[in-house]
């Protein structure tokens, strides 16, 4: 016996790769249907050889429906998350609305599964950021080993994070750099991101800190350890697919370079690619359509007692979204649901 999955968001760039997932995880689904708002529907999308065909969100009836993938922000799961909650469904949402509540467990399974526990009270479980997401894989095995106490990280996020108007946005100014004429203005973004780096995602704090590092912090104290002192410049760069971050950590306890790179060897959700020589590190192009994070430049800190330098990448729609909202439904089936 299997579930019964809604894919919410069918159409968008993080629904499409949940469907994608589902069908290469072989997730164990008697039916899935694919959802969306009413301009959607009667679409079609692909799940593995079959084809779907988008049904209304506003119109669908999730009583009986075990699990709902939520991938369409956060107005959007504010209306209809809880409705799906209230007919029985569990809702995994991608967006930022139920990340930081307290009733709500974020999760990223392979660091804090045992918060799974905690989807009952309001039967939502919230994904993380993109950015954190991969981050928090990477720091929680050496957090087991020698206890992080501070981290220093500057991201270099790909434009598939602000969507398919953002990743054309790019194409489109890339092509106009080369043919006169045909320049186009920023609309997605406030400045060019063609052959440039934009120092600046999601809107502006009152401490001068941006949502997106604001996010970072919060999100890695909830899924990692409250104690745990976070400081982020988040930079979108011109590049389609792929998260990449420069983390320094530091720990309570010693922690070189050879003992990390052993740690992050075997532990799960990570592949280790770290040869001091021209190309022995992984880059965003090399990550997409992958499921792991991988982590290269592992290195000591020789500025600071107990510290490392690491590179971190990861595809952003995968890890960062997709692969980790169905981790979070494998996970929920093997420890609660218990029907596949």
């Amino acid at each position: 016996m299997g579930y019964r999955v809604a894919v919410v968001g069918a159409t968008g760039n993080v629904g499409r790769e949940l469907l994608n997932i589902l069908a290469e995880r072989e997730f164990p689904a008697t039916e899935v249907a694919a959802l969306a708002s009413r301009r959607s529907a009667g679409t079609e999308v692909t799940f593995g050889d079959d084809t779907l065909t988008v049904k209304d969100l506003e119109q669908f009836d999730f009583t009986g429906w075990d699990i709902a993938l939520f991938a369409i922000g956060s107005d959007g799961s504010k209306t209809y998350a809880p409705k799906a909650a209230k007919a029985g469904c569990v809702v995994i949402d991608n967006s930022s609305l139920y990340r930081y509540d307290p009733d709500v467990p974020l999760i990223v399974p392979e660091v804090n599964p045992d918060a799974i526990e905690g989807y009952s009270k309001k039967n939502i479980i919230a994904n993380p950021n993109c950015s954190t997401a991969q981050m928090v894989v990477a720091l929680k095995p050496l957090h087991d080993r020698a206890t992080v106490t501070r981290v220093v990280v500057s991201t270099y996020q790909s434009v598939s994070g602000s969507g398919k108007s953002a990743m054309d946005e790019l194409w489109n100014q890339t092509k106009g750099v080369y043919v006169p004429g045909q320049e186009v203005e920023p609309k997605v973004y406030p400045k060019q991101i063609a052959f440039n780096v934009i120092p600046h995602i999601d809107v502006f704090m009152d401490d001068g800190s941006t949502k997106e590092e604001w996010k970072m912090v919060a999100e890695t104290k909830k899924i990692v350890d409250p104690k745990i002192k976070v400081t982020a410049t988040c930079v979108r760069v011109p590049v389609f697919v792929g998260h990449s971050e420069a983390i320094n950590v530091e720990f309570e306890q010693p922690l070189d370079a050879d003992e990390a790179r052993d740690i992050l060897r075997q532990s799960p959700g990570i592949v280790v690619v770290d040869k001091r020589e021209d190309g022995g590190y992984v880059t965003p192009i090399e990550c997409v359509g992958e499921y792991a994070t991988y982590v290269s430049r592992i290195r000591d800190d020789q500025t600071r007692d107990n510290a490392l330098n690491l590179w971190c990448v990861s595809d952003n729609l995968r890890k960062g979204a997709a692969l980790n909202a169905v981790q979070i439904a494998e996970l929920l089936g093997r420890r609660v649901l218990k029907k596949g």
